[in-house]
């Protein structure tokens, strides 16, 4: 019989709110269950046992109305703690999209923010939206994206999320569909590994409007996880991926574990795990993590 674990994780969790989570999970036949607080009023897990394939569906459906938490429901086996993260850039490890910050500096982030929406959303090909994109941000110089990269936003929990799994001896890789100017010091400026992004052709000191071959899009992402998973020695059910966008979803299902961060419709449409009340620490909570294991 499996054991399943329903990670709760948010604000004023309190014990009456617990006691409400024990009866909705009892009143769907799970059994033997018991309670890890992980995080004493904010992160708890909550251990079932069960025989049922469509148990973990069910919780889902029955604990989505308990209020403004992030639920994660899954099995509580070798592979829940992750050996590889791996992350998307914009809008995840960062709070801004680098290109309509980018676009800003030549008047035009409206346009561009329109095209970058559909994209996320899937409504456009993303390496389309892409070209279209960058196409536009010719002539802009390099020192535009140097400013745009003083005035980048981590999003809270980002460097905990990195610092703790590389403590525990996993590794931490960005893969982004964004331009490698920005990803590699922001990779190394939280922690990460090793990163990965499309290459802006420059003339003179300035974007042509061209984009280096090849291109990272969601193929590409997807195979990522594959192939840093083979070189690590590790299965694909040792990764975790955490994404935003459209683009991210294959990424996100080829990995063990995928997870949403405030991410579009698209992605939360097909993807069980979703964070949208809380920031990336979550990501070690649904694992296991204690808060005495933090990294901060």
């Amino acid at each position: 019989m499996a054991e399943i674990a329903v990670t709760i994780v948010g604000n004023d969790l309190n014990t009456v709110l617990e006691n409400r989570a024990a009866q909705i999970i009892k009143e769907t036949g799970a059994g033997g269950l018991r309670i890890d607080k992980l995080h004493p009023g904010y992160a708890i897990d909550m251990l079932v046992k069960s025989d049922s394939a469509a148990l973990a569906d069910l919780l889902r459906k029955k604990l989505a109305d308990l209020g403004a938490f992030d639920i994660f429901v899954q099995d509580n086996g070798p592979f829940r703690k992750k050996k590889l993260l791996i992350a998307d850039m914009d809008a995840t490890i960062i709070r801004q999209e680098t290109l309509n910050e980018l676009a800003a500096h030549l008047g035009i982030q409206d346009k561009i923010s329109t095209i970058t929406e559909k994209a996320m959303n899937g409504e456009i090909d993303f390496p389309e939206a892409l070209s279209q994109r960058v196409k536009m941000l010719a002539g802009l110089p390099l020192a535009a994206l140097a400013a745009t990269l003083d005035k980048i936003q981590y999003s809270a929990g980002a460097t905990t999320l990195a610092k703790t799994m590389n403590r525990h001896e996993a590794k931490c890789m960005l893969v982004s569909g964004g331009f490698e100017f920005f990803t590699a010091p922001i990779a190394e400026k939280i922690g990460f590994s090793r990163s990965f992004g499309n290459r802006l052709e420059i003339s003179d000191g300035k974007l042509t409007g061209e984009i280096i071959p090849p291109i990272v899009d969601k193929r590409a992402k997807e195979q990522i996880v594959v192939s840093q998973a083979r070189t690590l020695g590790i299965q694909v059910q040792q990764v975790m991926a955490i994404g935003d966008g459209a683009n991210d979803i294959p990424m996100l299902q080829r990995a063990g574990t995928g997870v949403g961060y405030f991410a579009k419709p698209a992605v939360v449409a097909v993807i069980p795990h979703q964070i949208r009340h809380t920031d990336l620490v979550s990501a070690l909570y649904m694992q296991g993590y204690r808060q005495s294991e933090l990294i901060l």
